[in-house]
């Protein structure tokens, strides 16, 4: 059962918590609730809007999965965005594996996979004031024992299919966040790689709704992809691309 409580003493950071029965999307109720020089948490046991890259789903059913969302104040001393979606990409799947004792890999830009099946999902939002981004809204969604996937989704979603607690997997992924995200992406990007289920192999991505098949052969320090192209490399960056596997 997720407890307030129980995630704020087990948090290492400074943050404020939130917990939720059902709400419609973590990163919405954390959007609303940020404040200045404050990190708010966001936990919910399910979503009825949950929400992902691209303006795509996220698939939230009541407590079998784990839903949270952070708002950062970027105006902390260190922030850094550059690879910031590689930070957190790291920090969940860090968690994953300590938490859940699975091995996790990391699909471009940031799902979570096991076994070949998307295991996680992760939106980053920037929030602007004015022309300078305020906040950054991080939002996670981990499929913890999820079977009754719809139709669409049976081929491709998974879950860790552990009994664990989902406190303390919160709580580690969010201090591993909190972590990462004030270091420079040197200091994580080999991790990110080496657990990478891209690298190495054909790929398709798709760019301004026309799909090309690119061989993806490595990730440089900013996160960016470079892939292989008819002989010529070219550095892929998240913004509206979307990469699937041949």
């Amino acid at each position: 059962m997720l407890s307030k409580d129980s995630i704020s003493l087990l948090i290492k950071n400074s943050v404020d918590v939130y917990v939720y029965d059902t709400v419609t999307s973590t990163n919405d109720v954390a959007k609303e609730l940020s404040s200045e020089n404050r990190c708010i948490l966001v936990v919910a046991d399910g979503q009825t809007n949950g929400r992902g890259r691209q303006g795509k789903s996220f698939f939230s059913p009541h407590d079998s999965g784990l839903y949270f969302s952070l708002a950062i104040d970027t105006s902390s001393p260190g922030f850094n965005f550059t690879g910031i979606t590689c930070a957190v990409a790291v920090a969940v799947s860090r968690a994953i594996r300590k938490i859940a004792e699975t091995d996790v890999k990391i699909k471009w830009v940031n799902d979570l996979y096991i076994d070949n099946k998307k295991v996680c999902g992760i939106l980053v939002q920037a929030v602007s004031k004015g022309s300078d981004i305020s906040k950054l809204i991080v939002g996670v969604g981990i499929n913890i024992s999820t079977v009754d996937f719809p139709d669409e989704l049976q081929d491709i979603a998974g879950s860790l299919g552990k009994n664990i607690d989902r406190n303390v997997l919160t709580a580690e992924a969010v201090d591993n966040i909190l972590d990462l995200i004030f270091k420079n992406p040197e200091e994580y990007i080999d991790e990110y790689k080496n657990n990478s289920n891209v690298l190495g192999k054909e790929i398709v991505y798709i760019q301004n709704g026309i799909s090309h098949t690119a061989t993806a052969v490595d990730i440089d320090k900013k996160g960016g992809l470079i892939v292989e192209k008819d002989g010529e490399k070219i550095t892929l960056t998240s913004g509206e691309i979307s990469v699937r596997f041949r």
